[in-house]
């Protein structure tokens, strides 16, 4: 058999389980895939293993050249019975790659919402759209999403870590997402606009800018720090809703926007070295003690250190209490005043 094996010149190919082999497509119908593998007879793809692949199978055609694993050697009709699987999970992450880098939509699969956005299936695999990225109106309801095909953007894309992230806004709110990026290249840091407050939140607001022409608006958040050149407990204290407010641009980073609304008024600092003269008295409150003495604000934006060396033996000071000081030393440009604090009564231990 050897002998008559070697003169027919035909080198007979033995598969094992879990072999990676090389096929070319000879044909395909609606429930199988039959693969020319270079063997004794041929490869298919069937039953669950042709389910599992068959959008992938779409894609291919005959003459098409795929890399198939083995899963059982030699059936009983003497086939190789191969699956794509590896094949079709390799192809689906080439096309979300080639997604990103033209900037096309793909379809994906609402599964399922968590507090943190919605998970998707998107050609086979689990992809994620964070809170973040969905439109106006899957915002208001992504319960709604879940269970149905729709298209979103694909954002990034790391196939070592299993990672997919899209944008549904990206295609829901994009006429919106373009008016906004027209806005924001019109918008130069150091300018001052007018604008609405949206949104209040703990770590501050975020403004709406009137730019001055119909379909051109872009919010811009105002941190806290940001909201008065005093010291702010509660954003609502400030702001609300619905005010009208002056803002200065000072930054523009990655499409976002951050304002300052003290920045857009008068630093008192500016007057503070011929409102506040040597030796003269002011009014003030404890903002913080700290172990070099206490910070007094005399007005909202301006402090003053009462240091620990003017502060009698005994003399206890505590935040929010209200003094009466005298004022040491000022330095308008460098935004420091030294205090002392004006006794009403005869020190401990003073003799």
């Amino acid at each position: 058999m050897a002998e008559l094996l070697a003169s027919a010149g035909t080198k007979i190919r033995a598969f094992t389980t879990g072999q990676k082999v090389k096929a070319t497509v000879v044909s395909k119908n609606s429930k199988s895939l039959i693969l020319d593998i270079g063997g004794k007879s041929e490869g298919v793809v069937v039953e669950k293993a042709f389910v599992e692949a068959r959008d992938f199978v779409k894609t291919l055609k005959v003459g098409d050249t795929v890399t198939g694993t083995v899963l059982i050697p030699e059936t009983r009709d003497g086939t190789v019975l191969l699956s794509l699987r590896q094949a079709a999970f390799d192809s689906s992450w080439e096309r979300l790659e080639k997604a990103k880098e033209e900037v096309v939509p793909v379809a994906v699969f609402g599964k399922g919402v968590n507090p943190s956005g919605v998970t998707v299936d998107v050609e086979g695999l689990t992809g994620f759209i964070p809170g973040s990225q969905l439109g106006k109106e899957a915002s208001k309801n992504s319960q709604g999403l879940v269970g149905k095909y729709f298209k979103a953007r694909v954002l990034e894309v790391d196939r070592l870590a299993n990672k997919i992230v899209l944008s549904e806004k990206e295609v829901s709110d994009a006429a919106d997402i373009k008016a906004g990026k027209e806005a924001l290249a019109k918008i130069k840091e150091g300018e001052v606009y007018e604008g609405v407050v949206t949104t209040v939140a703990n770590f501050g607001c975020f403004v709406k800018l009137d730019l001055g022409k119909k379909g051109l608006e872009v919010e811009g958040l105002v941190h806290i720090s940001e909201l008065a050149w005093g010291k702010v407990e509660n954003v609502s204290d400030v702001v609300a809703e619905g005010d009208k407010v002056k803002v200065e641009v000072i930054g523009t980073k990655d499409g976002r926007i951050s304002l300052s609304i003290k920045a857009a008024m008068k630093d008192p600092w500016e007057t503070a070295g011929t409102k506040y003269q040597v030796e003269a008295k002011v009014k003030g409150k404890v903002t913080r003690i700290s172990d070099f003495g206490a910070f007094i604000e005399v007005e909202p934006g301006i402090e003053g250190l009462v240091h620990i060396t003017n502060i009698p033996p005994g003399k206890r000071l505590s935040e929010g209490e209200e003094v009466d000081c005298l004022v040491q030393e000022i330095d308008a440009k460098a935004k420091k005043m030294s205090l002392g604090l004006v006794l009403t009564a005869k020190p401990i231990g003073y003799k």
